[in-house]
C-alpha cells in the first residue's frame, strides 16, 4: 500500500555509489518510520496471501470465504506484524538512538498505517478502538517474547484464531514469523544511525 521511502525527498545520506547495493548511513525518523509501514504492508499481503503465504490462513485453523480470513482475524493479523516491526526497530536501536528519535520513528509508522487504513475504507471513527486493541496486544506480545518464543506464539495464535491452540505447530510458525520479521530488520537497521531531520 505504501511506496518505500528509502528513495523519497527526505534527508538521509546515502554511500557513494558502487557496483552493489548498499544500504543508507542515516535514516530520519520520518524516513524509517515511512519505511516501516512499507515493510509492513508488504508482510501484511504476504501473510494473508493463501498461495504463497508461509503459513497459510486455512492452517491458521479459522473459517475463510473464497481463501479469506475473517475481518477480526486480518485485523490481528496485521497488529501481529505491526508488533514484530515495532520490536526489530527497537532491538536495533536500543543503546545506540536517543529514545525520542526511535519513538517520533514509530509515531510515523503508526500513524502512516492508521491512515492508510483510512483511506482504503475503514471508519475514522474505529481507529482509537483499535489504537486500543494495538496498545493492548503490544503489552501482551512482549510480555509473552520476553518469556520464551513459545509463549510469544501462544499468544499471537490464541488471537488470529479466536481459541486456545492445540499443539505447537502453528504457535512454532508464528513464532518463526516473527524471527523472520524482526531479525532481519534488526540486522539491517544495526548498520544505520538514526538521525534529525
Amino acid at each position: 500500500m505504501r511506496e518505500s521511502t528509502l528513495q523519497d525527498s527526505r534527508p538521509h545520506r546515502m554511500n557513494p555509489p558502487g557496483d552493489d547495493f548498499r544500504s543508507p548511513d542515516t535514516l530520519t525518523p520520518a524516513a524509517l518510520g515511512d519505511h516501516l509501514a512499507h515493510l509492513v504492508w508488504e508482510n501484511f499481503t504476504d501473510f494473508i496471501a493463501s498461495d504463497d503465504a508461509e503459513i497459510p490462513v486455512e492452517d491458521l485453523g479459522v473459517p475463510t470465504n473464497d481463501g479469506l480470513p475473517s475481518p477480526r482475524t486480518v485485523e490481528e493479523a496485521l497488529i501481529f506484524l505491526m508488533w514484530a516491526h515495532t520490536r526489530g526497530a527497537q532491538l536495533a536501536f536500543v543503546g545506540r538512538a536517543p529514545d525520542d528519535l526511535l519513538r517520533e520513528a514509530l509515531d510515523v509508522l503508526h500513524n502512516a498505517i492508521f491512515e492508510d487504513l483510512a483511506e482504503h475504507g475503514t471508519p475514522r471513527s474505529y481507529l482509537p478502538l483499535f489504537e486500543q486493541h494495538v496498545a493492548a496486544r503490544y503489552a501482551e506480545y512482549h510480555q509473552a517474547a520476553e518469556a520464551s518464543d513459545e509463549q510469544l506464539g501462544r499468544a499471537v495464535a490464541s488471537h488470529l484464531t479466536g481459541e486456545s491452540p492445540e499443539g505447537m505447530e502453528l504457535p512454532a510458525g508464528l513464532a518463526e514469523r516473527a524471527r523472520a520479521a524482526a531479525s532481519p530488520l534488526r540486522d539491517f537497521l544495526e548498520e544505520i544511525e538514526l538521525v534529525e531531520a
